[in-house]
């Protein structure tokens, strides 16, 4: 029999359930507030997945007697297991930046250089946005909670190396390329043999 297809969306529902019981509400609410930071998918799926996996017995459900009757989903030991596996295969995937600001960098060599500056500095302000979010959440996040402390620390890291990155093209913004400037510089040598 083969094994059930299990994507990053599983695994996240696994380990946040094997913390603690819990409904699809407080699943999307618990990966807005930590994981959405850093790792973005759509939340819809935090609805479905629960029920798969359920049918895949890593799940169990138990509905409500009273009140609006939610289903609290709890970790089967398979779901555990399966959860353990996981976390201790190595990941060697490439990680993804998927940046509108880089994109338009790439192409502005087709403008000049106050259009240039003025999406750095965009940029740059966006960036001291998110990292401004990402200091407060180092405030409140628990000295007990090293693996989310650890994360959020490349949040950080992330952040300020982009500031700094965006910071340094709009104080010096990469000059458009002539026609002369591609040939390169002239070949003196030449000139000097044909003088002499």
């Amino acid at each position: 029999m083969s094994r059930p297809i299990l994507t990053p969306v599983s695994y996240l529902v696994l380990g946040w359930i094997s913390r603690r019981p819990a409904t699809p509400y407080e699943l999307k609410r618990m990966s807005a507030q930590s994981v959405g930071y850093f790792w973005e998918f759509p939340h819809s799926q935090l609805y479905a997945e629960p029920a798969r996996l359920a049918k895949l017995g890593l799940l169990e459900a138990e509905q409500e007697q009273t009140g609006r009757r939610r289903r609290v989903y709890s970790i089967t030991e398979a779901g555990r297991r399966a959860l353990a596996d996981w976390l201790h295969e190595p990941s060697s995937e490439a990680p993804q930046i998927r940046d509108i600001g880089l994109l338009k960098l790439f192409f502005l060599d087709m403008s000049d250089s106050p259009k240039v500056v003025a999406l750095a500095r965009a940029q740059e302000q966006s960036h001291r946005d998110k990292l401004a979010v990402y200091e407060e959440l180092e405030r409140t996040v628990p000295e007990e909670a090293v693996s989310a402390r650890a994360t959020l620390q490349a949040g950080l890291a992330f952040e300020r190396s982009f500031i700094e990155f965006w910071s340094g093209i709009a104080s010096d913004p990469p000059a458009p390329v002539t026609r002369s400037d591609r040939r390169g510089p002239p070949d003196t040598t030449r000139t000097r043999a044909a003088r002499g």
